[in-house]
């Protein structure tokens, strides 16, 4: 798969910005996990960071946080190397499915995993591990693609897929086979109910789901979870835009 991803990176970044709303769901997602102060004094992890867009949310919820983004290709972390980015902001090569021989040392106060979890091998290994290296109360963002639940979603997923990111991928990089890869992973992929019950059995509290505006609703979501033990730190409501529902898991 690493490989598959350094074939398409140098394209990757012109796709995903004809996407409406792409960016700034990103920047949602990185908001909802309540970092406060700027993220001064806070240690975060960027998991699957890709060519630094979802580094990029990070740093614009939080500063003046150190974040640490690491993903498995090569070529992706090169395009996000080859942008500005603040001394506090460090890139890692290194596959999430094995996070124990990166030596990240923990414990870190927050983790933002983008489109990253369907792409894994074991999702509720994963998951154990991306909770075994926050502090008691830190916050986990998964962004992820979620329609198995919706007959809808997955027709509208499946129609813009082949009508536009399929055709449009196949354009800019002269291969379809990501974006096939895509469309395929996504409908495969757990549905909104089983991936805050995995996010439960794996040992997250206060699981919470939300979706996005736009043509993406309900059919991308921010799924929100904390480690077990200590105190939270007080977050700010969350307003959701009109017709974006925000759901407590339990």
């Amino acid at each position: 798969m690493p490989r598959t991803f350094d074939a398409h990176a140098r394209a990757y970044d012109k796709l995903v910005a004809s996407n409406p709303g792409y960016h700034e769901h990103l920047r949602m997602s990185a908001r909802r996990m309540g970092l406060q102060n700027g993220g001064s004094g806070l240690r975060l992890l960027d998991l699957g960071c890709g060519t630094g867009a979802s580094t990029a949310a990070l740093l614009d919820a939080a500063p003046e946080a150190e974040i640490t983004a690491i993903d498995a290709s090569s070529e992706m972390l090169n395009q996000a190397r080859r942008k500005t980015w603040p001394s506090r902001v460090r890139f890692v090569q290194g596959n999430v499915d094995e996070l124990d021989r990166i030596k990240l040392t923990g414990p870190y106060d927050g983790i933002f995993a983008a489109y990253l979890l369907r792409n894994l091998g074991d999702t509720n290994a994963a998951l154990r591990s991306f909770r075994t290296l926050l502090r008691p109360g830190a916050p986990l963002a998964v962004h992820e693609y979620s329609v198995r639940d919706s007959m809808r979603s997955r027709m509208l997923w499946t129609t813009v897929c082949w009508g536009v990111i399929i055709p449009l991928g196949r354009i800019r990089s002269g291969s379809a086979d990501l974006y096939r890869y895509l469309w395929r992973s996504v409908l495969e992929f757990d549905g909104v109910e089983a991936l805050t019950a995995r996010m439960r059995a794996t040992g997250f509290d206060d699981v919470m789901v939300s979706t996005v505006p736009g043509w993406q609703q309900h059919i991308v979501h921010t799924f929100l979870g904390r480690s077990p033990g200590g105190q939270p730190d007080p977050v700010e409501a969350v307003t959701p835009p009109e017709g974006v529902d925000i759901t407590k898991d339990g």
